[in-house]
């Protein structure tokens, strides 16, 4: 990945993931937790909207991660947020929520999975939009680089699921699954000179690799 956006995330930034079912999302995020805590020793959160806990710890056991020993030493959190009965009153709080916990043991890497859960709650494009950009804002005053997840229908012309995420965030990036494929695709870094080419992705016992070598045509690729 960091030889297709010139060494990495920038400092600070927020990237929209966007992807269908299936195509590695999940594993994405927690495996760029994982090397900042392990490699960089960067304090980093993953807040889920939609999986508990538990069930994302079991869901990495085939991958040969020491995730035991970052969690026990502060350096890689993970939280479940609940939607309370009215969220469209409580979305401030909520965001403050978010915020704090990265605050708590000083986040320099987070993950909101998904923004798409998150956006459920509300009822219109525009207070869609404004709660992400208050969150997003929230989280450039920590200088915390921030992964937001996105559910879309799987489409290869897909970014995101509202259609306004993409305008708010630093970068995108989309994942897809065309069986028995997966790809991927920089659709904007801002502050990098980003390969503009579809590579293939690859799921194995060591997380998800990407062949900045090799690339995919973008007319190969189902709509």
């Amino acid at each position: 990945m960091d030889e297709l956006i010139e060494g990495g995330f920038p400092e600070g930034s927020s990237i929209l993931l966007g992807g269908g079912a299936g195509c590695g999302k999940s594993i994405f995020c927690l495996q760029y937790l994982y090397n900042g805590a392990k490699m960089f020793n960067e304090p980093s959160v993953y807040v889920t909207l939609e999986e508990g806990p538990h069930n994302i710890w079991w869901n990495m056991q085939r991958f040969k991660w020491e995730l035991l020993p970052l969690e026990r030493a502060n350096l890689l959190k993970i939280y479940k947020f609940e939607p309370t009965t009215d969220m469209k009153a409580d979305t401030e709080n909520q965001i403050k929520r978010i915020v704090e916990k990265a605050k708590d043991i000083g986040a320099k890497r987070l993950v909101i999975d998904s923004i798409t859960a998150f956006s459920f709650w509300l009822d219109d494009v525009a207070r869609i939009r404004y709660a992400m950009y208050v969150l997003i804002e929230e989280l450039r005053k920590l200088n915390c680089t921030t992964i937001l997840t996105a559910e879309t229908m799987g489409g290869k012309r897909e970014v995101s699921r509202f259609g306004v995420e993409e305008f708010l965030t630093d970068g995108v990036v989309s994942i897809n699954f065309m069986p028995p494929h997966r790809y991927l695709f920089v659709r904007k870094m801002r502050g990098t000179n980003h390969d503009t080419r579809v590579h293939p992705l690859v799921i194995n016992d060591q997380g998800i690799s990407i062949n900045h070598k090799e690339e995919i045509l973008w007319e190969a690729l189902k709509d």
